[in-house]
């Protein structure tokens, strides 16, 4: 084991600091990484600029796309400023002649783009057929551990939002990566849902420019830059990602519905918690929303998993139903069923963000109850 035990010397580093740092410190020789995210959401240009990045440090690439034209990608490549030299390029759908390519001169990082259009003659069916993906990645990912080559393979997804193909893809694989963001913002969140290889509660953010994927330095102010808390449903919360503190809204919109069941709509958490903090509200704080519809989104397509979210949904919730703005304040907290709030973490950091964008900071004490929160923060019926 200590023989072959990975360093951090071991790690090509991409020189895209947001994505080395979602990896761990860069890709692992003979890892397998799983990108997925919606249509148009940037996949293939992240992963030709982690091209550039890597052959700029060095390194060798071979990226094998079976979607588009070797024209198509070098027209990307030219618009995204990628370097020509170091990087190959193959068009083509059968996994094995790909494999065979890479196996002819084994390059630092092999590209597929998509798994879900390559195909193998033994598997029987057409591409993107469950048994062709199940077959088309174990080959993929044999090769990758065999050769010591970091492979990463572009996955499409569902309507629901999950990666497309068996579930058991992701299983197989070591990173799965996701990027996701709101067109019409360009703000775009590079998080991991699994990482043998570094912790997956770290995120990274970029902003979608005509030139490509660009490096957000500072999340606060790009997510929150202009924002008053002027209208009611508003709230600011300093989200915790990894060692990051930034500033992200939380919004609301609470409206009368005449339907049997209203409409529950979530963007960025849980739908299943805010069902929970809607159910909170209505026995702990008087607040029923049993007849009205409910939205909630985090803004700037950052997904936010941290229980700490918990009492930011409730103040928007509560703001919207209420009619009553809330002002440039930042709140956060997690809250159980029976109504009580427990001390959150990170909070000094959660703090010191906020104010230094000018916000004022509505935190739990110890032993302060929900609905004293909320009266701190103007929200008393």
């Amino acid at each position: 084991m200590g023989e072959v035990r990975t360093t951090a010397e071991d790690r090509i580093a991409i020189g895209i600091g947001e994505v080395d740092r979602v990896l761990g410190g860069g890709l692992v020789p003979g890892g397998v990484l799983l990108l997925g995210g919606e249509p148009g959401v940037g996949k293939s240009s992240l992963v030709l600029q982690m091209a550039g990045g890597l052959v700029a440090g060095g390194g060798s690439v071979l990226i094998a796309t079976a979607e588009e034209s070797a024209a198509q990608v070098a027209l990307r490549a030219d618009r995204l400023g990628v370097a020509d030299e170091g990087v190959r390029l193959l068009a083509h759908d059968d996994i094995d002649a790909i494999l065979a390519a890479a196996g002819d001169d084994p390059p630092d990082l092999l590209v597929i783009d998509s798994i879900q259009t390559v195909r193998t003659a033994d598997a029987g069916s057409t591409a993107g057929a469950v048994s062709q993906v199940r077959e088309s990645s174990a080959r993929a990912i044999r090769f990758a551990k065999d050769r010591g080559v970091a492979t990463v393979l572009i996955g499409h997804v569902t309507k629901e939002g999950g990666i497309a193909g068996p579930r058991l893809l992701e299983h197989m694989v070591d990173v799965v990566l996701y990027l996701e963001g709101e067109s019409d913002r360009g703000i775009r969140s590079l998080f991991a849902l699994k990482n043998r290889f570094g912790a997956t509660h770290v995120a990274g953010l970029f902003e979608m420019r005509p030139d490509g994927l660009a490096e957000v330095p500072d999340p606060s102010a790009a997510l929150v830059a202009g924002w008053q808390g002027t209208s009611p449903g508003s709230v600011a919360f300093p989200t915790v990602q990894g060692r990051r503190v930034f500033l992200v809204e939380v919004q609301a919109l609470v409206a009368p519905s005449n339907a049997p069941q209203p409409r529950r709509s979530v963007r960025g958490v849980e739908a299943a918690r805010l069902h929970q903090l809607l159910a909170v509200m209505h026995r702990h704080l008087g607040l029923p929303t049993t007849d009205k519809e409910v939205y909630v989104t985090v803004t700037g397509g950052v997904a936010v998993r941290e229980p700490e979210v918990d009492l930011p949904i409730i103040a928007a919730v509560a703001s919207s139903l209420l009619d009553r703005p809330l002002g440039s304040v930042a709140t956060w907290g997690e809250t159980g069923l029976t109504g009580e709030i427990r001390l959150p973490g990170h909070g000094d950091r959660r703090r010191v963000e906020a104010e230094r964008l000018g916000l004022r900071t509505v935190a739990p004490e110890p032993g302060e109850s929900l609905g004293g929160v909320l009266g701190r923060l103007g929200l008393r019926r």
